[in-house]
């Protein structure tokens, strides 16, 4: 029997938790400082209004009405669309493998800020810190360098991560009770002490008026789509695990509205800590785009300067960085659920067991992040994710619904239980059959362009090794993009074994 959320509340705060995670407390901010605040708030509602909203509700309602994870929702669509949902997987695989080592330095940062208490004002012992303690080299030529401290926080991550997930949706709904209201909070106090600081006023004009010129610079629309299109958790099977959990009688329409403006409000609450906070020091000029940078380097110089006493500045510094442990947990096991949805489904697999399975390959793959070299491949990797295979599965999901598809059997379905507030055929077809389409293929072919220019490949001019773009960029990405066919290989030889493949489509899904 499936299994299912225990409450509609479980359902909308482990989405809420999924989409809100490291990238909303420090990259937002990041952007929105690097493109005018304001200008960047505009267009990021804009995307998230025509793009991610539709995108979202797409990936809820077919995993909803076929009951299947990634793969197999993309099936019930068309039977040559499976593949885009390994896509989906293999994406998932990539980001929660280097996910976990970033989980892993925010928890040894919260276990480090009792140093805050000798640093105040000695910003460039704050700065070195992190870079120390995870002996990082910035290149590809540290393998043989390991930090252990670290080590012992990765280990402790994927048990925190197997911990949350280990009973689906039972203690995934127990769970993000306190995962995701515990970083709003913590934000709302820091957010408090921002405002009270000298010079908030200045981060917050920043922050919310708009330099309207900067709507001339590309970028900015391709930063803010992209802010938007990772940041709810799309393309990656973690929407279509969760949404095949629901009951058929729950409220799609209502319940992403809720889930994507959450999103939205706690990335500008995140922006307003960051912004007052760093005015309040004088340091709104260094804010950076580089969520790594802004977290470990640039916010803890911050903290030695909040005030004079020592003590305030080590408690400002756990409860930071305990907010960042919240936010990181969530969006991990969100993550690993919908690998581990998509694989039990596929091969009937006893869900827990392949959980822990999950997580105990992966935390091994993971190790690669606690060597010197571990931040350059990280960099790497997340870079090609993020700017390539995430956006081909987005582009490839609307294809398939919108084109090889009857995509009003889709708007049907999502608003089956909605009442009067339903989503209206002028929004959600021509974003999901057009609109999102095109833009999404703009970014992609955007991203080819900003790779080539100067004739290197992303990542040569900046000091990485060729042969690691080659590996840990190429390599990654034929990885995922041929996942589909690993897969069916897989499903070739189980089947000489006696292995029954599920080939079920759209309309063999019996309403329950």
């Amino acid at each position: 029997m499936r299994e299912k959320w225990t409450s509609r509340s479980a359902f909308i705060l482990a989405a809420i938790g999924s989409a809100v995670g490291l990238g909303n407390a420090w990259r937002f901010p990041g952007l929105a400082a690097k493109y005018g605040g304001g200008a960047f708030l505009f267009v990021y509602l804009i995307a998230m209004l025509v793009i991610g909203i539709p995108l979202l509700m797409m990936e809820i309602s077919v995993a909803r009405y076929t009951r299947q994870g990634a793969p197999g929702s993309m099936r019930a669509l068309n039977k040559k669309t499976e593949g885009i949902g390994w896509l989906a997987v293999s994406n998932g695989i990539g980001i929660s493998i280097y996910y976990a080592a970033v989980f892993a330095w925010v928890i040894l940062m919260f276990v480090l800020s009792y140093k805050f208490f000798g640093m105040s004002g000695d910003t460039e012992a704050a700065s070195n810190l992190w870079a120390t303690t995870i002996k990082t080299t910035g290149t590809t030529t540290g393998f043989t360098t390991i930090s252990w401290p670290v080590v012992g926080c990765l280990i402790a991550a994927w048990a925190l991560c197997y911990l949350c997930i280990r009973n689906g949706t039972t203690t995934v709904g127990k769970v993000v009770k306190y995962t995701v209201s515990l970083p709003v909070i913590c934000l709302l106090i820091m957010a408090i002490r921002g405002i009270m600081m000298p010079g908030a006023m200045a981060g917050l004009a920043k922050l919310f008026i708009p330099e309207w010129t900067a709507l001339a610079d590309s970028n900015l629309w391709v930063d803010a789509i992209g802010q938007v299109f990772y940041s709810l958790s799309t393309s990656m099977a973690i929407m279509f695990a969760y949404g095949s959990f629901l009951d058929k009688d729950s409220n799609i329409v209502i319940d992403t509205v809720i889930i994507s403006f959450s999103d939205m409000f706690i990335s500008i609450l995140a922006g307003v800590v960051m912004f007052t906070t760093m005015a309040g020091v004088g340091m709104l000029d260094n804010m950076s785009a580089s969520g790594i940078a802004t977290a470990f380097i640039i916010y803890p110089q911050a903290i030695v300067q909040i005030s004079g006493s020592p003590v305030f500045n080590m408690i400002f510094a756990f409860i930071f960085y305990f907010c960042l442990i919240t936010l990181a947990i969530d969006s991990l096991f969100s993550i690993i659920e919908g690998i581990s949805t998509a694989v039990s489904d596929k091969f009937k697999l006893n869900k827990k067991k392949t959980t822990l399975i999950i997580c105990l390959v992966e935390g091994v793959i993971s190790l690669i992040y606690v060597t010197g070299a571990g931040l350059a491949v990280l960099d790497i990797v997340d870079y090609f994710i993020n700017s390539y295979t995430l956006i081909i599965t987005g582009i490839l999901e609307m294809i398939a619904a919108g084109w090889f598809f009857k995509t009003s059997k889709i708007l049907d379905e999502l608003n089956r239980n909605t009442g009067k507030f339903k989503m209206p055929f002028w929004w959600f077809i021509p974003s999901i059959k057009v609109i999102s389409p095109i833009v999404l293929i703009g970014l992609f072919v955007w991203n080819l362009v900003n790779l080539f220019k100067g004739g290197g490949i992303y990542g040569a001019a900046d000091g990485y090794a060729l042969w690691a773009n080659i590996v840990f960029g190429w390599g990654v990405v034929i990885l995922i993009l041929c996942s589909g066919l690993i897969v069916k290989l897989i499903v070739k030889l189980k089947s000489a074994k006696g292995f029954e493949e599920d080939s079920r489509t759209w309309e063999d899904f019996k309403e329950s």
